[in-house]
């Protein structure tokens, strides 16, 4: 078998293309007893090798001051008919009506439902905060083992058909990389070891708040699950990961166990998937999940809220998880100021799982609060708004 790319060694500002497959996953699968898994997935290693580093020439800053805000959601599918040019054949724009291919109409919909959702709750117009296209391409390469986020638009492959099957297939995954855009457009995390697991964190948390929202869940009835309805029936496992239970998601004969740790005892000092970030960020996933099932309710109205808030306001692309911690309890201090129970909910989660000093951390951090930057309005209404139907499709199964 053909030597396989080293795309770990890059520098962290080349390592920007967010993928959902990590690279550890696809070098077992290229490993694969199979011919026709291995081959897929050595391809998908090698495509995601040049696929960053032409990411590192993009630029991915934040729209330039006085930028017009578009507040009219905008979206384009493209069809790449199995090969690697993008965006491929126009196949859905805004407005049109469904195309023959479900693919297509995941794409478009799951795209529209993830816009309205940070719309509606929190003001935002699309991923840079100005009205972006959200551009969307599918059928990308052959049994292309991958979704990602390249900067500038949305990429989803059709899977090796036995291990992974349509990445539009989950709402959840599709919510997931266009938080990536989120985060490129606010705190710009470094996407390598604890900042880059915080990017990969707060993509899960919004990609499982979107999926929750769509279906009307609260915090206890949610699954917490990441991309069940990519895998294929050879996949032996739930999901890709569980945030209530990390490392828990699979145990796969080819795939190993899911090795994502819970507490910061078990963090994982890797330089593959660049210094472990799908790993470790199992750790404050656990942590979020806590604190929105302690607080109560719908996890994106009190929790959602918190880290929306903390994301594109208070975090740097210097934050690390003790960072990310301080400012989720500073933010709900600040948000919720006659409740204090909020932000020691907060500070008990991430205490649970090895990080700050529980309650304690909102009385010793009470005497300075940070006054949070000006923030679009949230609708009152947002909680009562109607939601898009989400219909999970057969291949989802039961969450």
């Amino acid at each position: 078998m053909a030597r396989l790319p080293d795309v770990e060694k890059m520098p962290a500002s080349a390592c920007g293309c967010c993928f959902v497959i990590p690279t550890g996953m696809l070098r077992r699968l290229a490993a694969h007893g199979d011919p026709g898994v291995a081959e897929a997935a050595g391809r998908t290693l090698r495509i995601n090798t040049s696929l960053r580093a032409f990411r590192s020439q993009l630029s991915t800053g934040a729209p330039a001051t006085g930028t017009p805000v578009r507040t009219v959601l905008r979206r384009q599918v493209f069809n790449c008919n199995g090969v690697e040019d993008l965006p491929g054949d126009p196949a859905r724009m805004e407005g049109d009506n469904d195309s023959p291919d479900p693919v297509v109409n995941e794409a478009y919909e799951h795209a529209g439902t993830t816009y309205t959702f940070f719309k509606t709750l929190f003001g935002r117009e699309s991923v840079d905060g100005h009205g972006r296209t959200l551009v969307s391409s599918v059928h990308y390469g052959k049994d292309y083992d991958n979704a990602f986020w390249n900067g500038q638009q949305m990429v989803y492959g059709d899977g090796d058909l036995k291990i992974f099957q349509r990445f539009t297939g989950s709402i959840e995954v599709i919510a997931h990389e266009l938080t990536h855009g989120v985060t490129q457009f606010t705190a710009q995390l470094p996407y390598q070891d604890q900042s880059g697991a915080l990017n990969e964190h707060f993509s899960d948390v919004f990609g499982s708040l979107v999926k929750q929202w769509s279906l009307g869940q609260n915090a206890q009835q949610a699954d917490w699950l990441i991309g069940p309805g990519i895998c294929a029936p050879g996949f032996k496992g739930r999901a890709l990961r569980d945030m209530a239970n990390p490392g828990t998601a699979y145990d796969d004969p080819v795939l190993g166990k899911d090795p994502q740790p819970a507490h910061m005892k078990d963090y994982v000092q890797i330089d593959e998937d660049s210094g472990g970030v799908h790993t470790n960020s199992g750790i404050p996933n656990r942590a979020f999940v806590l604190a929105a099932k302690a607080i109560g309710g719908n996890a994106w109205e009190t929790a959602g809220k918190v880290w929306y808030v903390t994301l594109t306001e208070r975090l740097t692309a210097a934050a690390d998880f003790a960072k990310c911690a301080a400012e989720t309890i500073s933010v709900a201090r600040d948000l919720f100021p006659s409740d204090d129970s909020v932000a020691r909910k907060v500070a008990d989660a991430w205490s649970a799982v090895g990080i700050g000093g529980g309650t304690s951390a909102v009385i010793a951090t009470a005497a300075q609060p940070i006054a949070p930057a000006p923030a679009p309005p949230i609708p009152a209404a947002a909680i009562a708004a109607p939601r898009p139907a989400h219909k999970r499709s057969a291949r989802q199964g039961t969450r």
